[in-house]
């Protein structure tokens, strides 16, 4: 029979983690990194100081005063102050390698950091008239793909790219809770819901036969002659079933075509349609 359910109408595509805005903080002048206050996956404020540094001119000066004594070291130290690293953002670090003590140049960044992590889809132009701003999505990593992921489209680009003569837009997922095994660079499998409606009147999907344009279903005949075939009308559809606008009400007895296999010599197949839903009963053996 056929069944009250929810279906959802989805299309998948691929995309990665990225962070929505990746900061690299570099120094304003050359010079030695002498301390480092944050570690990777750290979460940091607007304002904070992330890491302590001396001019090329201050660590000589530093270098100096050392083989002078400790006295001398503090006193310089104090004279000549170090350059804090602060952060502009509320954010977290993704990248945190430099070490203490390293040289740097003002084009070196000696922390980077992201505001939030997003994922960047790839929606192929023949989809892309599919995706709406505030559109639900479903989504699992390939590192972790039991765990599926709700968010939200965030942003569509108007700049198509074209790679191996396929043109895509990218597209924006904002999580709406962001897991702490997220990694920038992490692959993802996204599923995009184009409509959903619940309490729908489904069918499985192999049950409904396509002929001229217009679908039909088999409707098991309750005075036991053959089967009717009945016309209808299908709406959305997933994976496994049909939504059917009408034609079938919950009361009919929908037949499913069952699949042909080969079968040995002397055996006998059944019938090549059976209710759906319907359990079979074994044959009484006799004594």
């Amino acid at each position: 029979m056929p069944f009250s359910g929810s279906v959802q109408s989805t299309f998948s595509t691929v995309g990665s983690v990225l962070p929505k805005n990746r900061l690299e903080i570099k120094p304003p002048v050359g010079g030695r990194v002498e301390e480092i206050l944050v570690k990777e996956g750290q979460k940091v404020k607007t304002g904070e100081t992330l890491a302590w540094m001396s001019s090329t001119e201050r660590a000589a000066l530093l270098d100096a005063a050392r083989g002078q004594g400790e006295k001398s070291l503090e006193y310089w130290k104090d004279v000549y102050k170090a350059i804090p690293l602060i952060s502009p953002i509320d954010g977290e670090v993704i990248v945190s390698k430099t070490q203490p003590g390293q040289t740097v140049t003002t084009s070196d960044a000696v922390i980077v950091l992201s505001d939030k992590l997003i994922v960047r889809a790839q929606v192929d132009e023949t989809d892309i008239g599919k995706v709406k701003l505030g559109q639900e999505v479903v989504l699992s990593l390939d590192a972790y793909p039991l765990e599926k992921i709700k968010a939200v489209v965030d942003h569509i680009y108007y700049e198509s790219k074209t790679v191996n003569n396929v043109t895509t837009y990218e597209v924006d997922l904002l999580p709406e809770e962001t897991p702490a095994f997220f990694r920038s660079g992490m692959n993802a499998t996204i599923y995009f819901v184009n409509k959903s409606v619940d309490g729908a009147l489904l069918v499985p999907g192999e049950a409904v036969i396509k002929e001229n344009g217009k679908e039909y279903v088999f409707i098991k005949d309750a005075t036991g002659n053959a089967p009717t075939k009945r016309l209808i009308e299908t709406g959305i559809s997933d994976e496994k079933n049909i939504q059917v606008i009408y034609g079938i009400n919950t009361d009919d007895i929908v037949l499913v075509k069952e699949k042909k296999y080969s079968l040995p010599k002397g055996s006998s197949a059944s019938s090549p349609f059976t209710p759906f839903g319907a359990k079979k009963k074994e044959d009484k053996q006799k004594n």
